[in-house]
């Protein structure tokens, strides 16, 4: 669904990523296209269990926020390894040398956020606007 002002993507479940994803990376779904996102790009991934990266990363202009959801594994990044769970998170600066791996029982699900790093200008604070209008809900 797409407007103007937004658009919507129906991913589907985290479990049915491997099977999905038309890139040739299994378990990734990005979202800047299928979105027509202006500022970031954003992942969905699943990493079986037992599952790795197999090589390290690191990035020329973008930092990425990993956000753990579901499973556990192991985050590395410039030689520490970070023990990662639902509700862990991860800011990794583009020169960040990285890996994952799921060493836990089960799939492991997270989301990766990329931007430019230094590029954050405005936030919540400064950037949103409180209207004065009422909320209405169609039943």
């Amino acid at each position: 669904m797409n407007n103007i002002n937004f658009s919507v993507v129906e991913a589907g479940p985290f479990s049915s990523l491997m099977s999905m994803s038309k890139v040739p990376i299994p378990g990734k779904y990005f979202l800047k296209d299928r979105l027509g996102l202006t500022g970031m790009e954003v992942s969905l991934n699943q990493l079986p269990q037992g599952g790795s990266i197999p090589f390290y990363h690191t990035h020329r202009e973008n930092e990425e926020l990993y956000l753990f959801i579901g499973g556990r594994g192991q985050f590395q990044v410039d030689g520490q390894i970070i023990d990662v769970k639902e509700g862990t998170t991860v800011r990794v600066a583009p020169e960040g040398e990285r890996t994952l791996r799921n060493n836990g029982t089960g799939d492991l699900s997270f989301i990766v956020i990329q931007v430019q790093a230094g590029s954050l200008r405005q936030w919540v604070e400064t950037d949103g606007v409180i209207l004065d209008k009422p909320v209405t809900w169609q039943e």
